[in-house]
């Protein structure tokens, strides 16, 4: 029996081999671990399809795996597969949307090199267009129009971004022969000792993530000061409660439930945008990535459902989870399906930042540490937290930013302490 690498999860191509628990000639029973995988931000098991002996394993630590690979032989597991143990069932991929392509840039093949646009000095269009262009950095002299006398027209406009985005998600030799841009750095050791650290997979996949999201998205940041200091009272008094029954008051559990609600009120926060079939996926499920610090790098595990889940409920989740991110043992499911995710940094004692959206989502919410400022009389002083909302200006415009952030800090600042102290 063929022994083959299981469906690693959606958006997970590869795995790092980080030890093998079986040798040749052992035997083995039914999903006993054979070897253990390293993907972007998870430690995976891989399990034996049967019992049996291991007869021979074609992978070593440190070797590179996708899903389907073969990794090894089993004797006695019964009629020989080629299905990757505990593979996930087979889905039959969707037929490709058909995208239109501007007639300036004929439509290609996937051996066909990418033609560069034509370029018209002259543009026609509205104040409209050309202002939504400038916002999104698209030049407007490479998109031939069909309108009178050659006037780009908005449909022009949004089958160029189609077929732009259509080309980027397509596997062509054309996209992925074009060279990267390299920056060649200088010889540092010319003028002193230096130390060259090997860069994580981990690693490696955040700064990925991260260069897409910036690059793709148009990012807005607005910040809000929200007004803490009962809602601190409230935690100070109830906390030893929460402690006894195994978990931990914090604000970003105040936070969690805070942008629930807020995303209740506005849906188009807890969307993704389908720049392709020009869609936005509004979701009616509440699933918060909540960023962690690892010594590893920044994780981001999932709460599910959060709202239909108490402030203790969550409050034990959220420790639970941020445990395993730390001890790198979150599973695959545990990490995906957020639809808006929190990044709490007030705890290492920072202000205001510029969070980056943590795509396909739409949105994300910052939260700095709190400073004691004078309230509107001047005569009292007020725990004020930073909040720092990014969206994606694409789908979300700044007064919808501005309604939302609002609504946040609105939840917050009156969350009751009815719902704070019931934690039986």
């Amino acid at each position: 029996m063929e022994i083959k690498i299981p469906n690693l999860g959606d958006g997970i191509d590869s795995a790092i081999v980080i030890s093998l628990l079986v040798k040749e000639g052992d035997t083995v029973t039914k999903d006993q671990t054979l070897i253990e995988l390293e993907t972007d931000k998870a430690v995976a098991p891989v399990p034996s399809p049967a019992a049996g002996t291991i007869t021979s394993l074609t992978v070593k630590e440190g070797d590179t795996v996708a899903n389907g690979t073969l990794i090894g032989h089993l004797d006695g597991g019964g009629e020989s597969s080629s299905e990757p143990a505990s593979a996930a069932p087979v889905q039959t991929a969707p037929a490709p949307v058909p995208v239109k392509a501007p007639s300036s840039v004929p439509a290609q093949t996937a051996s066909v090199a990418i033609p560069k646009p034509v370029y018209n000095e002259s543009v026609a269009t509205s104040v409209s267009i050309q202002k939504l262009a400038y916002r999104i950095g698209l030049d407007l002299r490479y998109i031939s129009g069909t309108g009178s006398s050659g006037r780009i027209t908005e449909t022009d406009l949004i089958n160029h971004i189609a077929y732009l985005q259509s080309l980027l998600n397509q596997p062509s030799a054309a996209v992925e022969s074009t060279p990267k841009p390299e920056v060649v750095l200088p010889d540092f050791e010319k003028w002193g000792t230096v130390d060259v650290e090997k860069c994580s997979p981990l690693r490696k996949k955040i700064a990925e993530k991260m260069v897409t999201a910036w690059q793709t998205v148009p990012h807005v940041t607005q910040q809000l000061d929200v007004d803490i200091t009962g809602l601190m009272a409230l935690r100070k008094k109830y906390n030893p409660a929460y402690q006894k029954k195994g978990a931990k008051l914090t604000l970003t559990v105040f936070a969690i439930k805070a942008v629930q609600r807020a995303l209740e009120k506005f849906p188009q926060f807890n969307a993704s945008y389908d720049a392709v079939k020009n869609e936005i996926i509004k979701k009616k499920y509440y699933h918060m990535g909540i960023a962690v610090d690892t010594e590893n790098g920044l994780i981001v595990p999932v709460i599910k459902d959060v709202d239909k889940k108490s402030l203790l409920t969550l409050a034990k989740e959220l420790a639970e989870i941020a445990d395993k991110a730390k001890d790198r043992t979150l599973s695959v499911e545990e990490l995906q399906g957020s639809t808006f995710t929190i990044s709490n940094l007030g705890g290492l004692g920072v202000g205001a930042f510029t969070p980056i959206i943590n795509t396909p989502e739409v949105a994300i919410l910052g939260i700095g540490s709190g400073e004691f400022k004078p309230t509107g009389d001047g005569k009292t002083l007020a725990l004020k937290m930073p909040t720092c909302l990014s969206y994606d200006h694409r789908i979300i415009d700044g007064a919808d930013g501005a309604r939302f952030a609002m609504e946040v800090k609105n939840q917050f600042e009156t969350l009751s302490e009815s719902e704070i102290k019931e934690i039986s």
